[in-house]
């Protein structure tokens, strides 16, 4: 019986020409419609991120109305003036000619806290002046992610409805930032309600540290000052008044400082917590030179400015944490970099100036849960 061999290419197979077609299907479409498919992919995302920060934000401002009403025992409801507080805005200066702009800045900054505050106190009438300082923390934290959702809202549905392909695109791929910076305020949030330490204050942890055991006294806007002895030399630290949240205003201190010493320092020395990059370990500690301050630039104009009228050196010391790390509860690696800290600020001491001169130890930071 002759072997029958059967013809090349073994007939159709139905399966085979089905797959063939969803694929030449699959290119056509993504070659006409992908970026119309890749819209409506990032819309479904873009959705689920701003239901997740209206939630966020909502639980912030419960956060922030439980602890009014526990701390402040208000006798009205305070939510309608709470809801007011988080809508209110600021107004930079003209900065077309920029000269005088820090003074005009500087001005606006002032009204603006004396008015948050008195507001805050109004909402909170029984609070004691470090729980007003840490309600007005919290209600910053609150006025954030209230702002964040807002804008993240609005170019949501500016890319909706507009079938933007490039302004959804651009929102999908700052995403995971933004969800990282609400995350971190949400934390914040917490870290003020319960009036806990966080990591932006490592520099008033130093400072504290060194003003232990020593007179103190209040000048300026909220800043503490001490006067202690380290290797032979004058030091005067100086932090912001604590226990409740509260930065102070620092230049304004190291200016008087410097007045009343007659500009006879042999230098001034800041510390504070400072961005690390990806992959660098939190805690770490690193020297430089210059005014280590944040903030919009203000306070940091005026120590630069005093510090070159009087050809004062300026050194910085920094510990370094992420965004997030800075503004959530202080972690032990950030607590125990305060100790190295102090090492070097030794060490730098002994290098730089001679005994019996003058040095101004500035501990920058907000002071939340770190008493004087």
């Amino acid at each position: 019986m002759a072997l029958q061999i059967p013809p090349a290419g073994g007939g159709s197979n139905p399966l085979a020409n089905l797959i063939n077609l969803l694929i030449f299907g699959m290119i056509f479409a993504s070659f006409f419609f992908g970026q119309q498919i890749q819209s409506r992919i990032a819309i479904l995302q873009l959705d689920g991120a701003v239901r997740k920060l209206d939630f966020i934000r909502n639980e912030a401002k419960a956060l922030a109305l439980r602890t009014i009403k526990e701390i402040g025992k208000p006798k009205e409801d305070p939510s309608p003036a709470l809801s007011g507080l988080l809508e209110q805005f600021f107004i930079t200066p003209v900065d077309l000619d920029p000269a005088g702009i820090i003074g005009k800045l500087d001005h606006l900054l002032d009204v603006r806290d004396l008015k948050f505050k008195a507001d805050v106190r109004k909402l909170a009438p029984e609070a004691t002046d470090a729980q007003v300082n840490n309600l007005e923390n919290l209600v910053e934290a609150s006025w954030a992610l209230h702002l964040l959702f807002k804008v993240v809202r609005h170019f949501y549905l500016l890319g909706k409805k507009t079938s933007s392909f490039y302004v959804i695109l651009q929102l999908q791929m700052l995403l995971p930032l933004i969800m990282q910076e609400a995350e971190a305020y949400s934390g914040a949030a917490k870290a003020f309600a319960q009036g806990q330490p966080v990591g932006d204050g490592a520099g008033a942890l130093v400072a504290s540290k060194l003003m232990r055991n020593s007179e103190k006294r209040e000048m300026e806007k909220d800043i503490m000052v001490a006067e202690t002895t380290v290797e032979g030399r004058r030091l005067i630290a100086l932090k912001a008044k604590g226990p409740g949240g509260n930065v102070g205003k620092p230049g304004d201190a190291i200016r008087t400082l410097i007045e009343e010493n007659g500009g006879k320092l042999a230098m001034i020395i800041m510390v504070d917590a400072a961005l690390k990059f990806e992959g660098e370990k939190t805690g770490e500690i690193s020297e430089g030179i210059g005014a280590a301050i944040g903030g919009v630039g203000t306070e940091r104009f005026k120590i630069e400015e005093e510090a070159t009228k009087h050809k004062i050196p300026v050194y910085a010391i920094i510990i370094k944490e992420s965004i997030q790390e800075a503004i959530t509860p202080m972690k032990k690696e950030i607590a125990e970099a305060a100790d190295g800290v102090i090492q070097r600020i030794k060490s730098l001491i002994q290098e730089r100036t001679k005994e019996g001169e003058l040095v101004i130890l500035a501990g920058i930071g907000n002071t939340v849960g770190i008493a004087q």
